[in-house]
């Protein structure tokens, strides 16, 4: 299963300020200091404005939205119940964010009577705990379940039965697919893939052709095989997200404030995992195709997201000069433990 709680930061800002309810909000840094949006309730999105978007323009887009700035303690909150429903049922939960997670039910549905029951109780569960609405995707792999969550949101529940996994994605569009980017898709589009059945349809060899080294990965998951298995906390060694761009970016407010977007969503799992991290690395590849790595450790572990992206922001100030284009960055959090003031704990069998 993949677990995705609908527009999470302004449900949760309309959550505890009736006021807000119904109306369009956008959580973010002011327009006037450059910020961005972090999260858009639906009502806002009905006016066209996203995450990520600079601020300014997303009021521009919506001049009735309201502007919270983040509390992101209070959404580690949130978050840190929502794993805790989830981890009740099974204890097999790779948290991907703070509102999202990949769930192995295997051997553990029938108990609900079928996968479609489980996941109905886990949508109960969140919205009784928290008043909150739960989007879940159900299926054999993690392609599959994390497509299907974002099929009927919110409040959504799509269920994509074995053996229906090839069907159920052929009519998509390709940038559904897992990893595929504005930059990937224009690649795969002037190939000829427009959809996602037109990759399973064609050889692996020909997507090979479009896609490189990454063809041979495009065609399983477009034919809906996928053999990566949930990762747990006490596997985990990192916790990192990267982005590649549609045309190559200097250093500016635009790729300052896409490393603000991968600080958020790394330290939100840090935050819904409970752990910390003492190690903050930042990857840059230039549009010549170089990549480089520059880290930092700090003194004290940390998942403050202003902390880390002050190093972040530290690391590419050290290295960035005026010429330079960057084609992809990543922000990376190793060296973790677990925040022992959050009880969190490395857990050896089975939640009860």
């Amino acid at each position: 299963m993949h677990a995705d709680l609908d527009a999470f930061y302004a449900s949760v800002e309309q959550l505890d300020n009736p006021e807000l309810r119904g109306k369009p909000v956008v959580v973010g840094g002011a327009a006037e200091g450059r910020g961005v949006v972090a999260a858009a309730s639906y009502e806002a999105r009905a006016f066209g404005v996203r995450s990520a978007m600079p601020m300014g323009k997303a009021l521009r887009l919506c001049p009735d939205a309201t502007r919270v700035s983040p509390r992101f303690d209070r959404y580690g909150e949130v978050s840190r119940a929502v794993m805790s429903i989830f981890k009740s049922v099974t204890p097999l939960v790779e948290p991907l964010s703070m509102d999202e997670a990949f769930l192995d039910v295997t051997g553990r549905h029938d108990e609900y009577g079928g996968a479609k029951g489980l996941a109905q109780y886990l949508k109960r569960e969140v919205n009784s705990e928290t008043g909150l609405t739960l989007s879940v995707g159900v299926g054999t792999n993690k392609t599959v379940a994390k497509i299907a969550s974002d099929m009927d949101k919110p409040d959504g529940l799509v269920l994509v039965p074995p053996g229906a996994e090839a069907r159920f994605l052929a009519p998509l569009p390709v940038r559904r697919l897992w990893g595929v980017g504005p930059k990937a898709e224009a690649v795969l589009m002037d190939a000829g893939f427009t959809l996602v059945g037109d990759i399973a349809r064609a050889t692996p060899e020909r997507v090979a052709e479009a896609m490189g080294n990454r063809g041979q990965d495009l065609w399983e998951m477009a034919n809906g095989r996928d053999e990566r298995q949930v990762t747990t906390d006490h596997e985990r060694k990192s916790i990192g997200s990267e982005t590649t761009f549609p045309r190559d970016l200097p250093d500016g407010d635009e790729l300052r404030s896409e490393i603000g977007r991968l600080v958020r969503d790394v330290a939100g799992g840090l935050q819904a995992r409970e752990m910390l991290a003492k190690t903050v690395v930042l990857k840059l590849r230039y549009s010549y195709f170089k990549t480089i790595t520059r880290q930092t450790s700090r003194p004290a572990p940390t998942n403050d997201t202003e902390e880390i992206n002050a190093a972040a922001m530290g690391l590419l100030d050290a290295v960035a000069r005026p010429e330079d284009r960057f084609r992809l960055i990543g922000v990376q959090c190793t060296n973790l433990s677990y925040d022992e003031t959050q009880g969190g704990q490395l857990r050896l069998t089975p939640d009860r």
